[in-house]
């Protein structure tokens, strides 16, 4: 057996009740500062989403009209040249002018707000936990806490009490994300198949084969 075989049977493994008895020992209430939501520094958003989820979001626009695949994803920056050409592996939520996650919003008094909450993708589901497991992503810094199997990484919500309910909802969303991390990067991995694209263009690698930005199939060179 592979590693990333063996790391998904122990996602599939994980114990929900375990995984809510972590996240209550550590705490955590969204105090809708926004912070996981926005550019930092020079850095933009980054958030990984799965082709499905990109999906999803298309179709939960308000209106007849789905949203375009590049008003909801944009290819992973990491491994793009300057210009964003290259090859990279996977999806990341788009971001606005600002940097900041383009379904972010803020009210007057500056709490923040996602426009696609009941959509969101797992990753800001679970967010700020992740899980201990090898090919599963942890959100951007070190982990400032952990308890068990789950890391918690900075967040200002961290500490407060959160009800039973709500820590076994979060662990069956933190526990179902990295089931599907680690398919999602399978799939990748069995996908993969060199795409050399041509100086100035862009190919993502996901779990369903190599794209172009746009989400349709990337056919060779020069998009041929």
């Amino acid at each position: 057996m592979n590693d990333l075989e063996a790391e998904l049977d122990r996602a599939s493994d994980l114990a929900v009740d375990e995984l809510a008895d972590a996240i209550e020992t550590i705490g955590f209430e969204c105090t809708r500062c926004g912070a996981c939501c926005k550019s930092e520094e020079d850095d933009p958003h980054t958030a990984t989403v799965f082709p499905d989820e990109v999906r999803e979001l298309q179709s939960s626009s308000e209106g007849d009209d789905e949203r375009d695949w590049r008003d909801v994803a944009r290819p992973m920056p990491y491994g793009l040249d300057e210009d964003g050409s290259g090859e990279t592996f996977e999806w990341a939520l788009q971001t606005n002018s600002c940097g900041d996650c383009t379904f972010y919003e803020e009210d007057d008094d500056g709490r923040g707000a996602c426009t696609v909450h009941d959509s969101r993708p797992l990753i800001c589901e679970t967010y700020p936990f992740s899980v201990a497991l090898g090919g599963t992503s942890q959100p951007m810094g070190e982990a400032v806490d952990e308890a068990g199997m789950v890391r918690a990484h900075e967040c200002e919500g961290l500490g407060r009490d959160i009800s039973r309910a709500d820590a076994e909802s979060l662990a069956a969303a933190l526990k179902e994300r990295a089931v599907r991390e680690l398919e999602e990067a399978i799939a990748v991995r069995d996908n993969f198949e060199p795409a050399n694209p041509v100086p100035g263009e862009a190919v993502i690698h996901d779990s369903e084969g190599a794209k172009r930005p746009d989400g349709t199939e990337y056919g060779g060179q020069g998009g041929s």
